[in-house]
């Protein structure tokens, strides 16, 4: 109740001074939050535009460098250094495990890493409110709208512009706490010095009032942003200030926990592993707070509860003693929960319990999400992954079909071609399912490369539902034979076995070139097989005229083996394509 009441007199005092203020004390307010929105926005474009210039190679960077617990951390370390936010990289991180890139272990030691990562910004930050940033924002934009408009460096100039914005809106903060002169605002220093900082009650609001206020905002930065503020002009105590920081690292992980709600079980594991590993810091941190803070406090050479500082001192001081815990902080904790990651990683698998397993028959995209925060080139990655399981239930058809052509028991013929027709269902929806996702992705602002990767993928989804309809048509065929009494002689079989096998060979090599790194692969042995295949064709349709001159077998029998042959040419012409779209590469094939 006397946390209300104060509440109250704070808005009361507030709004007094508004009114004697004028309109000037309302602009003040204005400008913060402005400032504060350019602030996140600055962060954004900082960071997007830095994952834009890394592309596919982060994906590469994270699978080359998470080998172990300890270079996963300095993954994550470096990574979030890079793009300036532990939320961008926590995010990445889950995308990757949603993807089947990263193990939960490899996630969960990458995420640590962005936690220590992440103590960069609180740096700059404290930075931004002691030293004068005016003289180095106006090069940088300047710099910056001339790389934009330049093709390839317009990334390091959406970069500039970010880093612009940043120190832009620190200069407006600190302009505006100058101006807001809460160290002589009644109402305020009454709010705060009504909370008992030797209390632990104190620290723990304090605490639930950052995390709250970082879950909402969805920008740890910005929290940050207002933490230094208020305690550099005096009127927050240093120990709620850190309690507040302490909250902000609880309500950061709110990010990554809503960005895997879609996601599957080992992603949704992967952000719970984050809410998890910020948890128990905060706990065994505040058991052991005021020796810690005090410890922190020490370091930089600041005594907590002296009355000698100046308003200028604290502000000069304090920014330095928040950035300085906040390290400490995520450096101890990381150096002391990164032995137990095993333990992480049973805890919550325990708490998230695999989902029952879905029949394969039932159509759902295993990898892509409707996530946050995500950059096109993420996104794409997702996709990819999903072309890739696409491409493997395409194979999965096929040798269905293989199935269906031996079968004799007309009860089993029945439902493997029941399957093969939800199949043919499955493989019509997720084309339009992953081309709608694509779609979504390309209406953003994408790099060249990205643009190449998404019309190679339409094309490749295209071309993978029309080998499902060739499964489809052959298993048409096959069924027409059965249902006319019809049946192949031996020697058709054998024909047909034989073709169905270099069918299988272009599938299971289009799967492996979909699935391995571009520049490590190479797709003369898909045109290889497609040559073979052309050729075979030719062969069995200048046998087939013969054999039916011959009177071997009737025109209809001929008739339908030929359809299927065809069948399996036009098959791998598909694979080919796919394969062409894959690899960039285009070659004449042999009629």
């Amino acid at each position: 109740m006397t946390l209300f009441i104060n509440f109250a007199i704070l808005l009361y005092h507030l709004f007094h001074s508004i009114n004697t203020m004028g309109e000037s004390y309302l602009l003040i307010f204005m400008k913060v939050l402005g400032s504060l929105a350019l602030l996140i926005y600055g962060m954004k474009v900082m960071s997007e535009a830095l994952q834009k210039m890394a592309g596919s190679q982060l994906r590469h960077i994270l699978g080359a460098m998470t080998t172990n617990r300890f270079t996963g951390m300095l993954t994550g370390t470096f990574i979030t250094c890079a793009v300036q936010s532990s939320s961008a990289t926590t995010v990445m991180t889950v995308s990757f495990v949603n993807a089947g890139l990263l193990t939960l272990a490899q996630a969960i030691s990458v995420i640590m890493g962005a936690n220590i990562g992440t103590t960069l910004t609180a740096w700059i930050m404290s930075l931004g409110f002691k030293v004068d940033l005016t003289m180095a924002v106006f090069p940088a934009f300047l710099i910056g709208i001339v790389l934009i408009y330049t093709k390839k460096s317009r990334y390091v100039g959406d970069f500039l512009f970010g880093i612009a914005f940043l120190f832009f809106s620190l200069v407006l903060l600190s302009e505006a706490g100058d101006e807001l002169d809460l160290a002589h605002n009644q109402g305020a220093i009454d709010f705060f010095s009504s909370f008992d900082t030797s209390s632990y009650i104190s620290i723990f609001i304090f605490l639930l009032i950052g995390t709250v206020i970082t879950c909402m905002v969805q920008s740890s930065a910005a929290v940050m942003a207002i933490t230094i503020l208020l305690c550099s002009t005096g009127v927050l105590p240093i120990y709620l200030g850190i309690a507040l920081v302490m909250g902000e690292n609880v309500g950061t992980t709110a990010t990554a926990n809503l960005a895997a709600l879609g996601a599957n079980t080992q992603a949704r594991r992967a952000a719970l592993a984050h809410l998890v590993f910020n948890v128990v810091g905060v706990i065994w941190v505040l058991c052991l707070f005021y020796p810690f803070v005090n410890m922190v406090c020490n370091l930089v050479g600041y005594a907590p509860g002296s009355n000698s500082y100046t308003v200028a001192e604290k502000a000069a001081i304090l920014p330095i003693v928040l950035a300085a815990f906040h390290t400490c902080f995520n450096v101890t904790n990381t150096l002391l929960l990164i032995w137990f990651i095993p333990q992480i990683e049973k805890v919550v698998c325990w708490l998230i319990k695999p989902t029952a397993n879905v029949e394969e028959e039932d159509f759902r995209l295993r990898f892509i999400q409707v996530g946050i925060m995500k950059t096109p080139e993420l996104s794409v990655l997702e996709a990819q992954k999903e072309i890739m399981s696409f491409a493997e239930r395409i194979h999965r058809m096929f040798g269905m079909v293989r199935e269906l052509l031996m079968e004799r028991d007309m009860d089993k013929f029945k439902k493997i071609y029941a399957r093969i027709d939800k199949y043919e269902d499955i493989s019509d929806s997720m084309e339009i399912e992953i081309a709608k996702y694509l779609d979504q992705v390309s209406a953003a602002h994408l790099s060249d490369d990205t643009k190449g990767k998404i019309r190679s993928m339409l094309r490749q989804i295209s071309e993978l539902e029309s080998i499902g309809d060739s499964c489809n048509n052959i298993a048409r065929t096959i069924q027409r034979c059965r249902t006319n009494s019809e049946d192949f002689i031996e020697a058709q079989y054998d024909h047909l076995h034989q073709m169905f096998e270099l069918t299988d060979d272009a599938l299971t090599q289009m799967n492996i070139l979909l699935n391995g790194y571009k520049k490590d692969l190479d797709a003369t042995r898909s045109f290889n097989i497609e040559n073979e295949i052309n050729n075979y064709r030719n062969q069995l349709r200048s046998e087939n005229i013969t054999d039916i001159n011959n009177h071997a077998y009737t025109y209809a029998v001929g008739t339908m083996y030929m359809d299927i042959i065809q069948e399996c040419e036009k098959l791998g012409d598909y694979v080919v394509n796919v394969v062409e779209s894959r690899m960039g590469v285009k070659q004449s094939l042999p009629e």
